[in-house]
């Protein structure tokens, strides 16, 4: 990935998820993260990072392929 998406899912996209309310989802996520390795949080979070990115990108993508149909 570039400097900017790495900029981007720091600054932009990570602070917008963790302000989503996660009431539902917060005990899988509690107990997932409690029982991870401190070397395997790292790597959960990479995995998260790119996939997440990924996501952003295809939404916008995605979102001007819709913009170009109308």
């Amino acid at each position: 990935m570039s400097d900017f998406l790495h900029w981007l899912y720091g600054h932009y996209i990570k602070p917008e998820l963790d302000g989503i309310p996660k009431e539902e989802y917060a005990f899988w996520q509690d107990s997932l993260l409690n029982s991870l390795q401190p070397a395997y949080r790292e790597e959960l979070d990479k995995v998260l990072e790119f996939n997440t990115v990924h996501a952003f990108l295809l939404g916008m993508r995605t979102g001007e392929g819709l913009a170009k149909a109308r």
